[in-house]
């Protein structure tokens, strides 16, 4: 979703406007994934059933599990977070 979006109205390959929108797609995508962290930590904090494999060593890896997935939803543009902060700091880039 993200990758789809046009680029910025009378923006040249190279222009500083081009850097700027892509640092803005990164900070966006970077704000999603830790969004999406923070709400899947939430939800495994509330156990709302026992974990029959429970440990601290699962729990461990359950974390770096959740982190990659957020990332990944992230990068596919997953809840859109991303998309409209783009969408509401494009306006700015561009001057």
């Amino acid at each position: 979703m993200i990758g789809k979006l046009a680029p910025v109205a009378g923006a040249t390959p190279g222009k500083p406007e081009d850097k700027q929108r892509a640092k803005l797609v990164e900070a966006a995508k970077a704000f999603e994934a830790v969004f999406v962290r923070q709400m899947i930590g939430s939800m495994r904090q509330a156990k709302l059933a026992d974990d029959i494999f429970g440990s601290p060593s699962t729990d461990q890896f359950r974390e770096m599990q959740d982190a990659q997935f957020a990332d990944e939803m992230a990068n596919k543009g997953g809840l859109g977070v991303a998309e409209m902060l783009i969408k509401q700091f494009d306006k700015q880039v561009g001057k």
